[in-house]
C-alpha cells in the first residue's frame, strides 16, 4: 500500500511539473527578445512596448553600445531579432558570416552628420585637413557622397557610391587626409578632445553623447539616402506573428510621429 501511495505521489509530482513547464513553455512563447543599440532604437522599442502588451506580447530589450556582437546572438539563437543596423551592413554581414538572416523591415534613417570644432562648413577646409570616419566599411561611401556634394573630392565614376571606399577617391585636391581605423562609438569622444578638422559621426552615436545632428553637424546626409535602419531577424522566423505584429507597431503612425517628436529630424522614420 505504501509502495502504491508512492507512485501516486510521484506521478503526481511528475504531472504537476509537466503543467508547470507548460505554463513557462507557453509564457516564453509569448516573449520577445530583441537586441538593441541605446538611441534611438532601444528608446523606440521602449514606446511600442505597451502597444506589444495589449496584443499579449512580452518585449525584452537587451541594450549593446557594439556592431558585432547583436548578430553573433541573433545567429546564436540568444535573441528573436536585433534592431541596430542599417541595410548595406546587414548585407554586408550576411555575405561575409553566411547568416541565415532576413531582413524583416525598414524602422528610421538616422542620417550621417560631420561634425567640426574647427569649421562650420565643409567649404572651409583647407589643405591636408583630417577626416576621421569610422572602421564600418558600409559607412564610408556615405562619408564620400557626403564630400563629394560639397565637391572637396571626385570618386571613381564607374564605381557605386554606396560600395565605395577611401582607395576609390580619383581627385582629391585639398590632399585631405583621412583616418578610418575607428570604432564608431568612438568618434565623438574623439571629436569632444578635438583630434581632427572632421569627424564623421553615426546618429545614435551622437545623440546618445548629446550632440543633436540637425543643429550641431556642419553636413548632414540626404533623408534619401538608402541606409534605413531595419529589425533584422533568422529566415526561419520572418513568418512569425510576433515579429509581424511588432513590425505592425514600429510602423504605425503613432511610433512614427513619436521620432518625429522626440528627434525633431535627427531620426526619420521610413514607412519600409
Amino acid at each position: 500500500m505504501k509502495k502504491i501511495k508512492g507512485l501516486f505521489m510521484l506521478g503526481s509530482t511528475l504531472l504537476l511539473a509537466a503543467c508547470g513547464n507548460g505554463a513557462d513553455e507557453s509564457q516564453d512563447s509569448q516573449t520577445l527578445t530583441i537586441g538593441a543599440s541605446n538611441v534611438p532604437h532601444a528608446e523606440i522599442l521602449e514606446f511600442v512596448k505597451p502597444l506589444l502588451e495589449e496584443e499579449g506580447i512580452n518585449l525584452e530589450i537587451e541594450t549593446y553600445n557594439d556592431y558585432v556582437i547583436p548578430n553573433m546572438a541573433l545567429a546564436d539563437g540568444d535573441l528573436d531579432a536585433n534592431y541596430f543596423q542599417h541595410i548595406p551592413y546587414f548585407e554586408t554581414q550576411v555575405a561575409e558570416n553566411d547568416y541565415a538572416f532576413t531582413n524583416a523591415g525598414g524602422i528610421h534613417l538616422e542620417p550621417l552628420g560631420a561634425y567640426s570644432k574647427r569649421h562650420s562648413d565643409l567649404s572651409e577646409l583647407e589643405e591636408g585637413a583630417t577626416i576621421f570616419a569610422s572602421n564600418s566599411v558600409s559607412d564610408h561611401g556615405r562619408v564620400l557622397s557626403i564630400l563629394s556634394e560639397a565637391e572637396l573630392i571626385k570618386v571613381d565614376e564607374t564605381v557605386d557610391l554606396k560600395d565605395a571606399g577611401f582607395d576609390d577617391i580619383v581627385e582629391n585636391e585639398l590632399n585631405l587626409q583621412f583616418e578610418y581605423e575607428y570604432d564608431p562609438a568612438l568618434l565623438p569622444t574623439l571629436f569632444s578632445e578635438d583630434e581632427g578638422d572632421v569627424f564623421f559621426i553615426n546618429s545614435n552615436f551622437a545623440v546618445d553623447n548629446g550632440l543633436n545632428p540637425v543643429e550641431d553637424s556642419i553636413a548632414l546626409e540626404s533623408s534619401s539616402s538608402p541606409y534605413a535602419n531595419i529589425v533584422a531577424v533568422r529566415s526561419e522566423d520572418k513568418e512569425n506573428e510576433k515579429i509581424k505584429k511588432l513590425i505592425e507597431l514600429l510602423h504605425s503612425e503613432e511610433t512614427q510621429n513619436f521620432i518625429m517628436e522626440k528627434w525633431d529630424g535627427a531620426v526619420i522614420p521610413v514607412d519600409g
